[in-house]
């Protein structure tokens, strides 16, 4: 048995319409839920849906939960599940930035390292490299962690902002310019990033010295345009 399966069971054995009615109900429910019972409608649809068999249903589902669940700064439910959509999709791009702030929201440098890295390889296979640049460019900014510092450096390079790289590695002994040493303001300002982070009218980082690209713009428009996701906002989560 997978993983998957035994995380959420079988997969139903309901009729289809049996779901559907199911889901909109669940719709209904987090209409009407409480301020901070939103999202928890919303992972339930998502489960609901991965166990039929729905898995891109069952992504924006989830996806919404997240959203409900940052806004209400609710980072521990948030990173559970964002951790679901990984188990789905583990190179999700937008997912892994969301967990990689939450991780240093929480100082959990070991896991910030591997979705960093998991993160930038994902980013690279989207071609998304001037937002996951801007990104990882602004979490070095704040996170007085040297060992961070220089992972973030190097994952610039790799996204081929080499001037950027060389910048952020001087903050590994000099100290980030906005570092923010009390947990509570770093947890605030890692999570508000992470609230931010999926909008694509976002101004996106350049390298010093950029290199022309004629398909960048065409690549940040398709950031949020699949319309396939049942979300409000329709943000990708994949």
């Amino acid at each position: 048995m997978s993983f998957l399966s035994r995380l959420f069971g079988s997969r139903s054995s309901k009729k289809p319409e049996d779901i559907e009615a199911q889901l909109a109900r669940i719709e209904v429910e987090a209409t009407e839920a409480r301020p901070g019972y939103v999202g928890t409608s919303h992972n339930k649809a998502g489960d609901l849906a991965l166990r039929a068999g729905l898995s891109d249903r069952a992504v924006g589902y989830y996806g919404r939960a997240i959203d409900a669940f940052l806004e209400d700064a609710q980072r521990e439910a948030a990173r559970g599940v964002a951790n679901k959509i990984i188990r789905v999709r583990p190179e999700a791009v937008r997912t892994l930035c969301t967990l990689t702030w939450l991780d240093l929201a929480a100082r959990h440098q070991a896991t910030a390292l591997l979705h960093l890295r998991d993160y930038v390889e994902s980013a690279k296979k989207a071609e998304q490299h001037a937002r996951a640049a801007t990104q990882i460019y602004e979490m070095a900014k704040i996170v007085p962690n040297p060992e961070f510092i220089e992972a973030a450096a190097n994952a610039l390079e790799s996204l081929d902002f080499s001037n950027r790289g060389v910048e952020v590695r001087a903050w590994a002994g000099a100290g980030p310019p906005e570092a923010v040493s009390d947990p509570e303001e770093l947890a605030e300002r890692c999570l508000l990033a992470a609230v931010q982070s999926n909008r694509a009218d976002a101004e996106l980082l350049r390298d010093s010295d950029p290199v022309e690209d004629p398909d960048a713009e065409d690549r940040v428009t398709s950031w949020d345009d699949d319309d396939a996701l049942p979300t409000k906002k329709k943000y990708r989560w994949d």
